[in-house]
């Protein structure tokens, strides 16, 4: 028969996971793919160009625009951030540098947000392991402290954060404003000014991001949780836990309603199919892990511990049903997700933790071995058909030999060798266990792919190429008219060329015209063409769909 209480951990079970090397964990997966690369497509350089124009002083702080389009997304607080890096950044420092610092520390803060946050969840009296007869169950503080670091280590794993969360984009900002939002409410009852401060940050933060919506919704439901749960818990009054979170609430509300942020962007999404195939790879392995949760805790969804993150990450895949950035919006599920799989660690038998630990290990092996097997192939040519494959997929790309990124992937695959090895020999009982090594394993795949990989990523990524070839053509490179052009397509132009773009049509005129290759027969319909002479179709190598026309004004035109 089922224990009200589903936990039944002992004290030698929740071992600490040493804190030196979870913290070198973490600034190793939060520095890759910060570090050496261009801005990426599409909305990478999307948002960098819109924070560039910001911190040259050609847009407006409360309208941020490029070349005279608003951005994708209506957020503010984002892009302030990066252009106020790029301003206070020393001038060896290039911009698109400058911008990553910001958002590696507001990855940074997702993370710890989201142990804190497990940790006061699993303070709850309801979330406490089963006590045993004659003592020797797991004390309060050590639980709390192995299911968070279970909590971080299966949002680390989680399939869908690694390229998201390494994006200078508002995604990401709101990613760290709701785990910011979600260690507030969690921690409300046992450390009020912390988790109010947390809130009046997380709240605002989010609706400044471009959440405004979300940020409502996850206030009402922490109001409502609260009003639901009949437990007492820590220090706080329910009466100052409720006015805390509706005076952060209320501020959020007045900053989005008085800087004119309430968006709702529903409208046609992904398909059915699509959209199943997304949450399936996206949330890996915390989803399922979520699911055993609701199913052995059942008897406690309305407790704090599994209402919390149940309403929140509900909220983010209502949202991902309904909008057209699904993947965005997913995100935003990953921490309650995250902290939902770290309560169902001291439920597993022995069979389901050794299920997982070899599906993990076979996964992420075989995608370790073949990162080094097509890189060796790029070095080498040997394999010839991953080498083949590669020259087909970038055609251009000259491969280089890079001994820092080299040595950082054969460390990195050392210590995957050494912590398969530890998880097989020892700690068999400590309850986080589960959750090591699809964590290592996600970070591991992502940090290869950021060393051994990142120069033709950047080559397939980055609009570099593509702009060297306009500025090949282009004698006196000055302004350069576009139509057609996407917001990714001008902010690449824009920084990689140093050229002053604007949309075609306007004056001044420029001696140059750059036309889309799909918009290219709606040009001469929308502009006068007479005297624009043809020079030359720019290519992408990756990408024949974003080649551009290069067009130069007849003298005395």
């Amino acid at each position: 028969m089922n224990q009200p209480i589903p936990a039944i951990v002992a004290q030698d079970a929740v071992r600490r996971l040493p804190r030196a090397a979870l913290l070198l964990f973490c600034v190793a997966y939060v520095i890759s793919g910060f570090v050496g690369r261009d801005p990426w497509k599409n909305a990478d350089i999307a948002a960098f160009g819109h924070m560039l124009e910001l911190a040259r002083g050609t847009s407006s702080w409360l309208a941020p625009s490029l070349a005279g389009q608003p951005p994708e997304f209506d957020a503010l607080l984002p892009y302030w951030l990066g252009a106020l890096a790029i301003k206070l950044a020393p001038a060896w420092v290039a911009p698109d540098f400058a911008v990553r610092l910001p958002f590696a520390l507001l990855l940074a803060l997702a993370l710890a947000a989201t142990w804190y946050g497990v940790y006061w969840l699993a303070r709850s009296p309801r979330a406490q392991p089963v006590p045993f007869a004659f003592g020797g169950e797991a004390s309060a503080p050590d639980y709390a402290r192995a299911m968070a670091d279970g909590g971080l280590l299966a949002l680390i794993a989680s399939l869908g954060l690694a390229q998201l969360s390494h994006e200078t984009t508002p995604a990401l900002a709101q990613l760290a404003f709701t785990a910011l939002t979600f260690f507030g409410m969690a921690a409300l009852p046992w450390r009020p000014p912390l988790a109010a401060g947390a809130l009046l940050l997380g709240l605002p933060g989010l609706a400044l991001s471009g959440g405004a919506s979300m940020a409502v919704l996850f206030g009402a439901g922490g109001l409502a949780a609260r009003a639901l749960d009949r437990d007492r818990h820590g220090p706080a009054s329910p009466a100052l836990q409720a006015a805390l979170l509706a005076a952060a609430l209320a501020l959020a509300a007045a900053l989005a309603t008085g800087l004119d942020l309430w968006r709702w962007r529903i409208g046609p999404g992904r398909d059915w199919q699509s959209l199943g195939r997304l949450l399936l790879w996206f949330t890996w392995p915390a989803w399922p892990l979520a699911l055993w949760t609701l199913w052995r805790w059942r008897r406690q969804l309305a407790s704090r511990h599994v209402a919390l993150p149940l309403w929140f990450a509900l909220v983010a895949l209502v949202t991902t049903m309904a909008t057209p950035s699904s993947d965005r919006s997913l995100l935003l599920a990953l921490p309650a997700l995250a902290a939902l799989a770290a309560f169902a660690l001291p439920t597993f038998s022995r069979s389901a933790s050794a299920l997982i630990d070899w599906f993990t290990l076979l996964f992420f092996s075989g995608c370790a071995v073949v990162i080094w097997v097509v890189w060796v192939a790029m070095q080498t040519g040997v394999p010839a058909k991953p080498a083949a494959n590669v020259a087909r997929l970038a055609p251009g790309f000259e491969p280089g030999f890079g001994l820092p990124a080299f040595l950082a992937a054969l460390a990195a695959t050392i210590a995957w060798g050494w912590l398969v090895r530890w998880r097989t020999r020892r700690h068999r009982q400590v309850i986080w266990k589960s959750v090591v090594l699809p964590a290592g394993g996600a970070a591991l795949c992502w940090l290869l792919l950021m060393t051994l990989w990142l120069p033709v990523l950047d080559y397939a990524r980055s609009y570099r190429t593509v702009v060297a070839g306009v500025v090949r053509h282009i004698d006196a490179p000055g302004c350069v008219e576009t139509f057609g052009l996407s917001r990714a397509q001008i902010a690449g132009l824009r920084f990689h060329s140093g050229m002053e773009v604007r949309a075609a049509g306007r004056e001044p005129a420029c001696g140059w015209l750059l036309v889309a290759l799909q918009a290219s027969a709606a040009a001469p319909v929308a502009l006068d063409m007479r005297g624009w002479t043809p020079v030359a179709r720019v290519r992408r190598p990756v990408d024949a769909t974003e080649d551009v026309l290069l067009y130069r004004k007849a003298q005395g035109r």
